[in-house]
């Protein structure tokens, strides 16, 4: 029951304290949950784990379950985090994964589109349907803005700024920035909402948007689901989801020289460290640019 308790008092003091995302918060739980399952088959609770419980819990995780070392490394924040947390909040006790060095995590670049191959997806998708309209509208709003798709779904009508060519995005840990978008996307958004909005919602009311066919807030899985659908049809041969649209935004602005600063901003990454993985992407392209067509590449 104690433990119970402890579990839930962390999970508030991350959502109210840290600000972390909804995601973010089920990471963390799910992480300890396994942890004190992991103990339970020993006999023992999370009050009682010691520093070698923490060790034989990540080795588990690696030789049992295959987890990636970057998952390993979250589970360990999180353990570590939660202690902290008990230490602070419930009276003081050693924390048993202080000493535990992170797993090394390797650095890998994400995937993203061309510039070719962005006016092909975008081509390809027809604004005469009114779900097509709708779905070219949130993949131009991902791109354009280099949105997480979190961020894009939970958009009001009130977050648009036609005026001034701004939305209002509300960002991890409910930081809000606003970003600019272009004409393309100012152009299908406002034929979207005239278009095809007023005819998915019929006689239902909401202030999302981009709306669902039950008339609610279109939701994260279901841009996915639709996006896969689209490159399916294409001879994109990547692994494509809506993120992608977000790695390809950034990715252009950096390769047309745009200062790192400005992208951080754009992003609202908290560090820069997270934006400049973009400028290793876009060395990669001109490699494969020079080797392609340089002859002696």
């Amino acid at each position: 029951m104690k433990e119970i308790q402890a579990l839930k008092k962390f999970k508030r003091f991350l959502q109210t304290e840290k600000g972390l995302s909804a995601n973010s918060i089920y990471s963390y739980t799910y992480d300890l949950k396994k942890f004190s399952e992991f103990l339970t088959r020993s006999n023992k609770d999370i009050f009682s784990a010691t520093h070698e419980d923490v060790q034989r819990f990540l080795k588990f995780e690696r030789t049992k379950k295959h987890n990636s070392s970057r998952t390993l490394a979250r589970s360990l924040a999180a353990i570590r985090q939660f202690y902290n947390f008990v230490s602070d909040t419930m009276g003081s006790m050693e924390n048993p994964a202080s000493k535990i060095g992170t797993p090394q995590v390797e650095k890998t670049l994400p995937d993203f589109l061309t510039i070719r191959e962005i006016e092909t997806l975008f081509t390809s998708i027809s604004e005469s349907d009114i779900y097509e309209l709708r779905d070219k509208s949130i993949f131009e709003l991902l791109y354009s803005c280099g949105l997480r798709i979190s961020e894009a779904v939970e958009l009001t009508l009130g977050d648009l700024d036609f005026e001034n060519r701004f939305i209002r995005v509300k960002g991890k840990g409910s930081k809000e920035r606003l970003v600019p978008f272009g004409e393309e996307a100012m152009r299908l958004l406002k034929k979207y909402i005239r278009d095809s909005r007023s005819s998915i919602l019929g006689d239902r009311v909401s202030d999302y948007v981009f709306i669902s066919k039950k008339g609610s807030m279109l939701n994260r899985k279901s841009v996915w689901r639709l996006l896969k659908g689209y490159v399916e049809k294409l001879e994109i041969r990547k692994n494509i989801t809506p993120h992608t649209l977000r790695h390809s935004f950034a990715t252009h602005l950096v390769e047309n020289g745009a200062d790192l600063r400005s992208v951080q901003e754009l992003l609202g990454h908290t560090d820069i460290s997270t934006t400049q993985v973009y400028t290793h992407l876009a060395r990669r392209e001109l490699q494969k640019i020079h080797k392609k067509f340089h002859p002696k590449g």
